[in-house]
């Protein structure tokens, strides 16, 4: 596989996947609304302060984290529509002609076709939440890159790890990095595909992404750490070590001159 460094598994990030890391970040943030990045957008956590409310139902709850995940996406302005998976039927993506940028407060947006965007969950992820949300999430960056039309670095054959990337953009990191991974047990038999998603990048690559953004955003470590899974909390603290150390002062890499 040409791009077979964004698989590998390691304690850190080796420096060609840290080269592509800092080239989609780079992407992600002049194609799809930096400002929005730096003004508006925050860490989503998967806390009852991001996520509040009871719910009654299985569809009220994949509404209500439907709801709150696009509002933190700064998507709110977009034309969209949740179906469940098994009444989705497959169309092509509509376009929209939009201005005052892709997210955030200011977009506007005129529909070219009489019909949204279709988001699709799996009732199969109500007790996994922050596998619901991620999912969720990826679909809306997706529809980002298909109304944008332009390709990450590495092209058609790294969409789903870029997408992985802008989702961290639009600060969604710390759930993609808790949801990177999923332990399927001995034989496999607890684990269900359906109610776990389906993951592009390794889980140290979602940790880094995780790392990078909470640096440019100047987020407190702890503010990060109590939020992720205990297995992930010490390779975080030594990737922001080594992103302070090497972005400190530098103007070497695009986006820390975007803001």
């Amino acid at each position: 596989m040409m791009f077979g460094f964004l698989s590998r598994d390691k304690a850190l990030i080796d420096n060609d996947t840290r080269a592509w890391l800092f080239d989609t970040f780079d992407w992600a943030i002049r194609n799809f609304d930096g400002q929005a990045m730096w003004q508006e957008t925050q860490l989503v956590l998967p806390t009852n302060e991001f996520y509040p409310g009871r719910v009654a139902s299985v569809a009220q709850m994949a509404d209500s984290i439907f709801r709150h995940s696009v509002i933190y996406a700064g998507m709110k302005s977009w034309p969209l529509q949740l179906t469940e998976r098994h009444q989705y039927q497959p169309q092509a993506i509509p376009e929209f002609t939009i201005e005052g940028g892709l997210r955030g407060a200011n977009v506007v947006i005129a529909q070219n076709e009489n019909r949204p965007l279709t988001i699709v969950y799996s009732a199969q992820q109500i007790n996994q939440p922050q596998d619901m949300i991620a999912s969720y999430v990826q679909q809306l960056a997706f529809g980002l890159i298909q109304q944008q039309k332009v390709l990450p670095p590495g092209g058609k054959e790294c969409i789903a790890q870029a997408i992985e990337v802008l989702a961290c953009v639009m600060g969604f990191g710390v759930i993609f990095a808790n949801t990177a991974y999923q332990f399927k047990g001995g034989c496999g038999s607890c684990y269900n595909p359906q109610a776990n998603r389906q993951a592009a990048l390794p889980e140290n690559d979602s940790l880094y992404c995780l790392a990078l953004f909470s640096y440019l955003k100047s987020i407190p470590v702890k503010q990060v750490t109590r939020h992720l899974k205990p297995h992930l909390r010490v390779n975080y603290k030594c990737m922001v070590k080594e992103l302070t150390q090497t972005l400190s002062g530098s103007n070497s890499y695009q986006f820390l001159t975007l803001q």
